[in-house]
């Protein structure tokens, strides 16, 4: 089933999404060579504890840590370690998700630590480009398939490969809700979108083939051919003016009326 929210409780995802939003501008900052995956996952725990939320990830079917660090050929899910050194050249993932006052904030970013590759500046300039034109066809009446169509359009015309074992999903009081939303397929298929439906969308694009494994900690997802993988995720909810970016840090907190 298909949870559409009421106003009231957009708003209080939003305000979870913006926590969300400003974790991820806090771990951005300190992402450089010489930092550890784990030190990221500190400073994001007491984030959000200080903020009155819980770290959603954090024991969900047994994960160990408050956020996803994902380095260089892991696609999502990388447990972050003291032991794990960031190095200039590395691009890592960070995904963040919290709960506050009953209603969850999901949202992802792939940055750089120091310099690195024109190719891999590409591979994160593409990915992130194909979340936004995801987001661009969030409108009510539209399907759900129009956003995976939109991801892998833009990823294989830049001649990049779109990851077909994880998916977006839909967000509210859980965190992962239907619909679930590949990245990637034919455009008209699917549930129909409508006003106060809530969704992660997240394009997971790998530089070489789409083939990935998760490896024996159980968790950590990786390309098979050792290609590099950028993710980028927003949680966005469908309204009559258009999609709102709950996890957005540069709009107002109201939103579109």
């Amino acid at each position: 089933m298909i949870v559409c929210r009421s106003r009231a409780e957009l708003d209080k995802m939003r305000a979870a999404g913006r926590l969300v939003g400003q974790v991820l501008t806090a771990l951005a900052a300190k992402v450089e060579p010489g930092v550890t995956t784990g030190d990221l996952d500190a400073i994001a725990e007491g984030l959000i504890v200080d903020a009155g939320a819980i770290p959603a990830f954090k024991g969900y079917h047994g994960y160990p840590a408050t956020i996803c660090a994902s380095v260089n050929d892991e696609v999502i899910h990388g447990i972050p370690s003291g032991k794990r050194v960031l190095k200039a050249g590395d691009i890592i993932s960070i995904d963040v998700g919290a709960s506050l006052e009953g209603y969850f904030g999901d949202s992802a970013v792939t940055l750089a630590v120091g310099r690195i590759s024109e190719d891999a500046a590409r591979l994160l300039r593409v990915t992130e480009e194909s979340l936004y034109k995801a987001i661009e066809v969030v409108k009510p009446g539209a399907r759900v398939s129009d956003i995976g169509h939109a991801v892998q359009s833009h990823v294989e015309a830049q001649g990049f490969s779109v990851v077909r074992e994880f998916v977006g999903h839909g967000i509210g009081q859980e965190m992962h809700e239907e619909p679930q939303i590949p990245n990637y397929g034919e455009p008209g298929r699917g549930a129909r979108l409508a006003e106060g439906m809530v969704l992660a969308i997240e394009p997971m694009v790998n530089a070489g083939k789409p083939g990935v494994k998760v490896l024996s900690d159980g968790w950590t997802a990786v390309t098979r051919d050792k290609s590099l993988s950028a993710h980028f995720e927003h949680t966005v909810a469908v309204t009559a003016n258009g999609p709102w970016i709950l996890t957005a840090r540069d709009v107002p907190a109201a939103g579109p009326r």
